[in-house]
């Protein structure tokens, strides 16, 4: 499988996004997943992969209506990306790296807008990916996240998901934020 290049993905970006401000929210959280993946490099990865998959999980959230459910940006990044052509491990990054994984029993159980199948992280470049994103927030203003912040967030989506980002954080570590928090004008919360 041919990864796209960073210039390659980041086009993909410029074309989907609906406003400069768009683009530059999205791209910017994007780049920094990628740095986090990064620094919690883990060398039985493919790591040209994993950035690829930082670079392209959030593009589904141009394709975002202003009522819709934030939990669809992945489902729809997923179709924006077969669209565009790129192969089912690429498009896959976008529809697996929600939360800490969403189940079957998530999907009918909290009612959310998507089928009712499990969108997990199968591979370790998948998880990496799906891991590192919980680590900065696009919120206004964006921010990092520690992880016994995002720890506390993710309790009120269902029982045990808590206890998975532990083993995530066990088998991963916690990135270093400072640095990139000074560098990006982000705190840190």
């Amino acid at each position: 499988m041919r990864i796209p290049t960073d210039s390659e993905i980041r086009a993909l970006h410029q074309r989907y996004a609906p406003s400069p401000e768009a683009f530059d929210l999205v791209w910017t959280h994007c780049l920094i997943v990628a740095r986090i993946a990064g620094s919690l490099r883990r060398d039985d990865l493919d790591m040209d992969l994993v950035r690829a998959g930082c670079l392209l999980h959030d593009i589904g959230v141009y394709r975002l209506q202003p009522a819709e459910h934030y939990v669809r940006h992945g489902l729809l990044g997923h179709e924006l990306l077969t669209e565009a052509g790129l192969p089912e491990p690429l498009r896959r990054f976008c529809s697996h790296h929600t939360g800490v994984g969403i189940t079957r029993d998530d999907v009918l159980e909290q009612r959310l807008p998507l089928p009712d199948c499990d969108f997990l992280p199968e591979t370790g470049e998948e998880e990496l990916v799906m891991y590192a994103d919980k680590f900065h927030s696009k919120s206004t203003p964006p921010r990092f996240l520690t992880a016994a912040t995002f720890a506390q967030r993710i309790t009120r989506f269902g029982d045990g998901k808590a206890e998975r980002f532990a083993e995530l954080v066990e088998r991963y570590g916690e990135p270093g934020l400072t640095g990139l928090s000074a560098e990006f004008g982000h705190p840190i919360s």
